[in-house]
């Protein structure tokens, strides 16, 4: 393989960063309107660039849509590492953590949905699954890795594994987000009380 020359890498950092740009662009247009109903058009007529600039950098929908998702979710998966990094106490982390998750189902309720909705998708769309698949991989590292260290300053055993946890947390999540995006006044209590409750079962005595 040879290297890129020092003028191949300007352009190859230029065309990462346009797609960025894209990217965060097309986030607000595909959380209102979802997979479906969304074209690299709409994409387009909802931004500050051309349908041919969006054609230019994705070659289809999916292709754009699957990115910004990665886009987005690596920015989640990030969100709670300072819990991680100066939580003292496992109730400090119980409790941090529940804040979060309240926090993003409010602050990032499109975003959750485009993810729904996106996940949903695969189960009839292959060309979805990889990057599905590899989302939801590392969403369930982040919960494993807040779950990991609740359980190591509360000196308690887990006592799932890793997909199962996941499975819970995320379950409880997406029902609150289906009740808060229906205007549900209750759902942001619920989701705390839930989640406060069930972190504890899943530690050892």
């Amino acid at each position: 393989m040879t290297a890129a020359t020092p003028a191949e890498r300007p352009r190859d950092r230029k065309s990462s960063q346009r797609r960025i740009q894209l990217a965060e662009s097309a986030l607000q247009t595909l959380g209102e309107h979802g997979y479906a109903r969304t074209s690299l058009r709409d994409i387009a007529a909802n931004s500050e660039f051309s349908h041919g600039v969006v054609h230019y950098y994705f070659t289809d929908k999916t292709e754009l849509i699957t990115y910004c998702v990665r886009h987005y979710k690596a920015r989640c998966v990030t969100r709670y590492d300072d819990i991680l990094d100066s939580s003292q106490s496992a109730d400090e982390v119980l409790h941090r953590f529940v804040d979060k998750l309240c926090e993003t189902l409010v602050e990032d309720a499109p975003m959750h949905r485009l993810w729904y909705d996106l996940r949903t998708q695969a189960m009839f769309e292959a060309v979805l699954r990889p990057d599905v698949l590899m989302i939801d991989a590392t969403l369930e590292d982040m919960i494993w890795r807040v779950l990991s260290r609740y359980a190591e300053l509360a000196d308690r055993p887990l006592l799932t594994d890793s997909p199962t946890a996941y499975a819970m947390v995320d379950g409880v999540f997406e029902r609150a987000l289906l009740h808060h995006l229906s205007g549900d006044p209750e759902t942001l209590d619920w989701l705390r009380s839930r989640a406060l409750g069930l972190l504890p079962t899943l530690l050892g005595a």
